[in-house]
């Protein structure tokens, strides 16, 4: 079945459509859904190739859509890719960026280097804040 077939099927009726308000933006939780719009662009359940990644304890897991396989196969249809924490945040960028450079989906590149990033920027401890310096009369009144 084409994958736009499968979009007009899918679009009005299937179980992951969030929508807020009757004029706001339908959003989509399925996996492979890079930015959780509803739409054929980001749809993971039309595409024949989708990209989901998420995080997954220390590491950030992503996970491709093998193309040419049936859905009645034996092994999965899936290809997993972890990238440990320590690794670093330009090496994940650098992996998610390869991976759509080669050919997979390369008009998801933008969408899922937000998405690495965003997910890096959550795994980093942030700073204390300093100290916030007293001023003016009450710098005076407490010396």
């Amino acid at each position: 079945m084409s994958s736009d077939l499968q979009w007009l099927l899918l679009r009005n009726y299937n179980s992951f459509i969030v929508k807020r308000g009757p004029e706001g933006r339908t959003f989509s939780t399925e996996h492979g859904n890079l930015r959780n719009l509803h739409s054929h662009k980001f749809s993971g359940l039309a595409n024949a190739k989708t990209i989901d990644i998420k995080e997954s304890g220390s590491a950030i897991q992503i996970t491709t859509r093998k193309s040419k396989v049936s859905p009645h196969a034996v092994r999965p249809a899936r290809t997993t890719l972890t990238i440990r924490n320590r690794s670093g945040p330009r090496r994940a960028l650098g992996i998610v960026a390869g991976l759509t450079k080669r050919g997979y989906r390369p008009d998801l590149r933008t969408a899922a280097l937000a998405r690495t990033s965003a997910l890096l920027a959550t795994q980093t401890e942030r700073k204390p804040a300093p100290p916030k310096k007293l001023r003016g009369k009450k710098a005076a009144a407490r010396s």
